[in-house]
């Protein structure tokens, strides 16, 4: 009762200002944009502190999504912005991050670029968040060279763009060359020339994905079946610089550039335990770093242990290493032998580690080298059964790693779960997920048509391009029987590249060199087409009115 009356009177004293911070609290977690803007407009002072402006402006920017709030959430959050910018305070990156927000759901792109540059003249340090408003909305209207200015933006002031961002870039490159196909098949001339620009991105996603996105993945799959894509490629180069370049990237990539000539076989694939791609066979490697990464690597854990462990050995034991590079893997052995100890009777577990030692040895037929403090091995040589156990070991040549885990010591895929360029000039993309076992995990497979990886895909009765196009032939034209004309930018690209790879008896009278990618569709049905991959992007009808 007494707790109760307590609470009562500290809700009481409750001063306006307090008052007013926690209904506006209320109102942010709730995202309640139309209770907020009762509250302001309610209040008898509406002059704000910075941190009640960004509580504003952020329930604004998260009610962007949902149509009836939209335009109330843009109209608000600029009256805010404009009307209390001029008072003694200036804004954060958080305040900036939220305008941004606000200015490219308005399709204000150069706005929400100028808020986000505008960063560094408040002293406050530049987040991705701020410019990524700036860079959708460029990319969402077609202006792929403002987009390109964002991003080497973002890189001058020492950020890396993520997975959505870069998809974005590369969705609209992979859009600007499907265009491209439309006006090569009635212009006879190309006005892309952004394939390098592909390959770009996708070597920027390979250098930061584990696993990549299935939306992500249906963009690439999108660039290999386009026309554009089956025209570029190095048809002579030389296959000991290409592997040079792969030997010194630290193996899975070479980054000179397409490879090779002719329509891509695209699949979806599993990796077998040896590395193999079960579609093409393309034998996938494990990636290291560079050897410029490598050594500033190794000089940064050396320079670590010798700051923190001041009487340690460490030059030492490095001379030691560099006399004995044979061992391939490393167990770290306290933590072997600790795993799982913290009840009372437990401790340091010799068994434990011995186990892992010979789960090593059968499955490398190499011994580990183990690491161990000179304490830990004085106290089990004291112990008469451990010490026999330990001279085993050194009698075997176990040497004195780091590798956490549990006793069924789950070895690492003998390859890298990234994506991979072979020096043919195939792809393997691997796809994001949660699985249990490794080789359950679907990559997307890449091969040019003729090779011998793509024959085997062909062999083994993978879904090819032809059987694709086959496919969607089926699902477009029940869709044009229905009576159904939109489509998704995804689909249109989908479907130009069915356009792309179809001949018809019927246009046996178009003159050849005006026989683009097109060659089944009529004139009309692709401006259609195009009309509403282009309306979907917001893109202005330029192209069309060429066309037309």
């Amino acid at each position: 009762m007494n707790n109760h009356h307590n609470t009562r009177r500290k809700k009481q004293k409750l001063t306006p200002e307090a008052q007013f911070r926690s209904t506006l609290d209320h109102c942010s977690k709730t995202k309640n944009l139309s209770a907020a803007i009762s509250l302001y407009e309610s209040s008898a002072s509406p002059a704000l502190t910075l941190n009640n402006l960004n509580s504003f402006l952020y329930i604004c920017s998260e009610s962007l999504s949902d149509p009836e709030t939209r335009e109330p959430a843009i109209d608000f959050g600029f009256k805010l912005f404009h009307h209390h910018n001029s008072e003694n305070f200036k804004p954060n990156e958080a305040t900036l991050t939220a305008v941004a927000r606000l200015a490219a759901a308005k399709g204000d792109g150069e706005y929400a670029f100028e808020l986000a540059k505008s960063v560094k003249n408040y002293a406050v340090a530049p987040k991705l968040r701020t410019f990524v408003p700036a860079l959708i909305c460029f990319c969402g209207a077609g202006a792929a060279d403002k987009a390109y200015e964002v991003e080497e933006y973002v890189k001058s002031v020492g950020l890396h763009l993520d997975e959505p961002e870069l998809a974005a870039l590369l969705k609209e490159v992979v859009y600007l060359h499907s265009i491209d196909d439309l006006i090569i098949y009635f212009e006879g001339e190309c006005r892309c020339g952004k394939e390098n620009k592909v390959y770009e991105y996708l070597h920027k996603l390979r250098g930061i994905l584990r696993g990549v996105d299935e939306s992500t993945v249906e963009i690439v799959e999108s660039w290999f079946r386009g026309k554009k894509a089956a025209d570029v490629g190095l048809v002579s180069f030389d296959p000991d610089r290409i592997k040079e370049a792969i030997i010194r990237n630290g193996g899975g990539w070479h980054g000179l550039g397409w490879l090779g000539e002719g329509q891509w076989v695209l699949c979806r694939s599993n990796i077998a335990s040896d590395g193999s791609c079960c579609a093409c066979g393309e034998q996938l490697v494990c990636v290291d770093i560079d050897r410029a990464e490598t050594e500033k690597f190794a000089q940064s854990v050396a320079s670590l242990a010798m700051e923190r462990e001041l009487q340690s050995n460490f030059k030492e034991f490095q001379d030691w290493l560099g006399q004995h590079s044979e061992y391939e893997t490393v167990v770290d052995g306290a933590n072997v032998g600790l795993y799982q100890q913290n009840f009372a009777e437990g401790g340091f577990s010799i068994a434990q580690l011995d186990a892992v030692v010979k789960e090593v040895h059968s499955k490398s037929k190499k011994l580990p080298l183990v690491i161990l403090h000179k304490k830990r091995v004085r106290s089990l040589l004291e112990d008469a059964s451990k010490r026999e156990l330990i001279d085993e070991w050194m009698d075997q040549g176990v040497r004195y790693t780091f590798m956490k885990g549990n006793l069924k010591l789950i070895m690492p895929p003998s390859y890298s779960l990234v994506i991979q360029e072979s020096e043919k000039g195939s792809w393997h993309v691997p796809i994001a997920g949660e699985v249990s076992d490794e080789s359950l995990r679907n990559w997307l497979c890449v091969t040019r048509s003729g090779s011998h990886e793509a024959e085997n895909i062909s062999n083994k009765n993978h879904l090819t391009n032809e059987e694709y196009e086959t496919n969607s032939d089926d699902v477009q034209n029940d869709a044009r029987n229905d009576g159904s004309s939109s489509a998704t930018s995804t689909q249109t690209a989908e479907e130009s590249q069915d356009m792309s790879e179809s001949s018809s008896e019927s246009e046996e009278n178009l003159d050849t060199s005006r026989r683009g990618p097109f060659r089944r569709f009529q004139k009309d049905h692709l401006i259609t087409q195009y009309q509403d991959s282009l309306h979907s992007l917001n893109w202005t009808p330029t192209y069309l009115e060429i066309l037309q």
